[in-house]
């Protein structure tokens, strides 16, 4: 650990964020290891994906029972997936049950994913959903949908009816500050219809890691032709992410400082918290918690897979409220892609259809290694 016996992973507790691990298994549920992180380094949640199941199901025989005799059963592939994905979180949420009690219900959330393929689909978004939070049944888990331009009316409807939420899948800084208004206008649905908004939660996941991957290669490009620009672009290298989580801050504080949400937490409504997503870092030039140190804030969850997790355990420097250090340095770094020609919207539009895409393809290898699986029965 760094420099004392103080676990960072519970510092970060301390100062009023959460931890959340990127990673689910069956293994890792009934091994008791998912246990072990509960307790000793003070985790708050689970985040999970289609790309996490596939891995877990696909990369162990620890399904396969299961598998057969859901087969046998006559459940179709599907189904199959289903049965198998909602087992893992409503044990890991039971397994998170005592912290969710103990902390009025702040804490303790597992994650559970609609399927990819409706990402565009409104309707079928709040079909799935409700589906879902209701087979579950479990206080303590946020339905996953993704923060598209068709999830935000899903997320309105689904928020008013006491879904709880993980908005997923958001890149760019005026599609964070939508799905948070649309959080705003569903509390405000709710409490127009005579219903409780007590003991809600949702968070919104602003992802990090592959805003700079995307840009750091336009940046890369103009580096090479030289001169002033060029300089500017080897300066801007793995910026973007950062500045932009720490301009959504801004945003958050817009939103949930302002009279209009004062009225709903009158009633009882909590803060969407920001998550911080995509925290691995993929250059491996750059520090392994570089997505974790300066996003360091009171009210915040950062959702860590296991190796920045393991990395920031060992060497992590908790600081009180990084957040709120740097604004002016991160807007001038954002208007600096502008003048250098990079459209940060247009690349945020990107991602969003290309993070879609990556959850389709895992998800449709994951229904395929069910089905060899199943075939064996």
């Amino acid at each position: 650990m760094s420099g004392s016996d103080v676990n960072p992973l519970r510092q970060l507790a301390e100062i009023g964020q959460s931890v959340y691990l990127d990673e689910i298994s069956r293994n890792m549920l009934r091994g008791g290891e998912l246990e072990r992180l509960i307790r000793d380094d003070g985790l708050h949640g689970v985040t999970s994906n289609p790309a996490i199941f596939e891995k877990a199901i696909s990369g162990s025989d620890a399904y396969d029972a299961a598998i057969h005799d859901l087969t046998r059963a006559g459940r179709s592939t599907e189904e199959i997936y289903e049965s198998l994905v909602i087992d893992d979180i409503q044990e890991a949420a039971d397994l998170f049950g005592d912290l969710y009690r103990t902390s009025d219900g702040q804490h303790g959330f597992i994650s559970l994913e609609v399927s990819p393929r409706l990402a565009h689909d409104t309707a079928a978004t709040v079909e799935e959903a409700r589906r879902f939070w209701a087979t579950v049944n479990r206080p303590n888990v946020f339905i996953k949908v993704p923060g598209t331009a068709a999830g935000l009316p899903a997320i309105r409807r689904l928020t008013a009816e006491g879904v709880k939420l993980n908005v997923t899948l958001l890149f760019g800084l005026e599609r964070y500050r939508a799905i948070a208004e649309a959080y705003l206008s569903g509390l405000e649905d709710r409490l127009a219809a005579n219903q409780p908004l007590a003991g809600g939660a949702s968070v919104a996941s602003f992802f990090l890691s592959r805003i700079d991957v995307a840009i750091d290669a336009r940046l890369d490009e103009l580096a090479e032709r030289g001169g002033e620009p060029g300089r500017l672009a080897r300066a801007l290298r793995g910026k973007a992410a950062i500045a932009s989580a720490k301009r959504a801050h801004v945003i958050y504080r817009e939103v949930f400082e302002s009279g209009r949400f004062e009225r709903l937490e009158a009633h009882g409504a909590r803060p969407q918290r920001l998550l911080w997503a995509s925290t691995g870092v993929k250059d491996e030039s750059y520090s392994d918690t570089m997505y974790v140190e300066p996003l360091v804030g009171a009210g915040t969850i950062t959702t860590l897979p296991r190796e920045t997790l393991d990395a920031y355990r060992d060497h992590g420097e908790p600081v009180a409220d990084r957040l709120s250090e740097g604004l002016e340095a991160a807007q001038r770094e954002l208007d600096a892609l502008g003048e250098l020609g990079i459209d940060l919207d247009a690349v945020t539009e990107l991602l969003e259809a290309e993070g879609v895409d990556k959850f389709v393809k895992p998800f449709d290898e994951l229904l395929a290694a069910i089905a060899e699986v199943s075939a064996e029965a």
